[in-house]
């Protein structure tokens, strides 16, 4: 359904706890601006409703949660289920069926579906809590604390995930505090290439640039150099980077640092948070690349609401922690708790039927297209794959033009559409709606963008 606005936005509820929460929050957490935020009250499909009634699209999923669409009424039918049952147990001590369950689903949805043995898994509440349990166990595995991570990634924001950023804000704060274990890498970004080659060729329909034994060889020499300066136990990546403004690698650079990893018996590390289960048009973002990674960290999508998120790796590696002799060496209170076992479960089953991957590629197409009608300067770079595309917002000389993406946002929310901006000058719109878009809603959303990147 198309927007229905009410009241002006935000509306005088919104407002009214705005000001409450600006009295009761940290003020590091929720941005409170002059029309900004609105308040979510509830949602179904692609549509948000605010607390004051007012109807929104909503091109986030909710950073990426409600892949399947709001309120999923299979998603809600599971969560109804065991809630009525069992909202709470034990999860690393008396645990229940759904966590069993979900731990083997999730191995056959990954390695066995790889063709590469059982995988053993670890539960945790938050992507971060994913990415912290894989650098644990890469340190546990070969005993090298160092990681290679890129420029531009975004892991999360515990400590040892933060001590991993690529994007210095979440970083340079805490430096005081973190361990120095991390050396960063240019990403490729073939838009804004760290070593200044132009954009390279790409087939057509193609998401994926076809360079680049230049760009790949220059990233080759780096991580070869690091391997030599310190001890590294494994690399950590994002197939396709989110937070660093959508960006889709070569298609042959994930290729390039499997094959690195083997030849230095070393960890490739798949942050796969944002782009795993569908939202790119595969399963997972790497098979787009015909790679497997040695651990995969999985989350937002994962329960489509929920709280939960996995880090799953080969059977043998996972098996350098040590067995539990009833205290777990890394757990939480909610560990597998089954409300959110169940609601993922249900999620995976769903996420796994073909027709699936097809909704995604159909509606990404579409608002691909949407895309490439609109007719203005500012309308940089249109990049990334399935439902995680991005629109880079430059100036005329082609700098990033952070002030026009922002205030497109804030226009866009007063006509009833929810944006986010991601990369290092947040001057990239950022496209991950619920599969369920409708084209009229792409249309919608394509006519307005058109409207506000005409510069005056």
């Amino acid at each position: 359904m198309l927007p229905a606005l009410l009241t002006p936005i935000p509306g005088p509820e919104s407002l009214a706890l705005a000001a409450s929460l600006r009295h009761h929050e940290s003020r590091n957490v929720t941005h409170l601006a002059p029309g900004w935020p609105i308040f979510w009250d509830r949602a179904e499909g692609a549509n948000v409703w605010d607390a004051d009634g007012n109807r929104f699209l909503d091109f986030t999923s909710a950073f990426g949660v409600a892949s399947l669409g709001h309120n999923h009424p299979g998603i809600l039918d599971a969560l109804h289920s065991q809630a009525a049952r069992l909202i709470h147990a034990m999860g690393d001590v008396h645990p229940t069926p759904q966590k069993a369950r979900l731990c083997q689903r999730l191995s056959e949805l990954t390695f066995q579906r790889w063709d590469l043995g059982p995988g053993k898994v670890i539960l945790g509440n938050s992507g971060s809590d994913a990415i912290e349990a894989a650098l644990k166990t890469s340190l546990l595995h070969s005993g090298k604390p160092g990681v290679i991570a890129f420029t531009g990634a975004y892991h999360g924001l515990g400590m040892g995930a933060v001590a991993t950023a690529g994007l210095p804000f979440f970083r340079d704060p805490f430096r005081p505090q973190l361990k120095d274990f991390a050396t960063w890498i240019p990403y490729p970004h073939c838009f804004r290439c760290p070593f200044g080659i132009k954009e390279p060729f790409r087939l057509e329909g193609d998401p994926f640039p076809n360079c680049s034994t230049s760009c790949l060889t220059r990233i080759h020499e780096q991580i070869s150099r690091a391997i030599t300066q310190r001890e590294i136990g494994c690399i950590l990546v994002e197939p396709i980077q989110g937070r660093g403004g959508i960006v889709p690698p070569p298609r042959d650079f994930l290729p390039m640092l499997r094959r690195i990893c083997d030849e230095e018996k070393i960890l490739l590390i798949a942050d796969e948070i944002l782009t795993g289960f569908n939202r790119t048009g595969k399963l997972f973002a790497c098979d787009h690349f015909g790679v497997a990674p040695d651990i995969i960290c999985l989350g937002k999508a994962l329960a489509s609401g929920f709280p939960i998120s996995a880090c799953v790796g080969r059977a043998h590696i996972m098996d350098a922690w040590p067995p539990s002799t009833g205290d777990a060496l890394h757990t939480s209170t909610f560990l597998g708790n089954p409300l959110g076992c169940a609601m993922a479960l249900a999620s995976l089953e769903l996420h796994a039927l073909p027709e699936t991957a097809k909704q995604v590629h159909a509606q990404g197409r579409r608002l691909r297209e949407a895309l490439h009608t609109i007719a203005a300067p500012a309308a940089g770079n249109i990049r990334g794959a399935g439902l995680m595309l991005g629109l880079e917002i430059t100036s005329p000389s082609g700098a990033p033009d952070t002030a026009l993406a922002l205030s497109t946002i804030h226009r866009a929310l007063a006509d009833g559409m929810i944006l986010l901006a991601d990369g290092p000058d947040s001057n990239v719109l950022a496209f991950t709606p619920p599969f369920c878009i409708a084209g009229e809603e792409i249309a919608f959303l394509g006519g307005h963008l058109q409207e506000y990147l005409e510069r005056t």
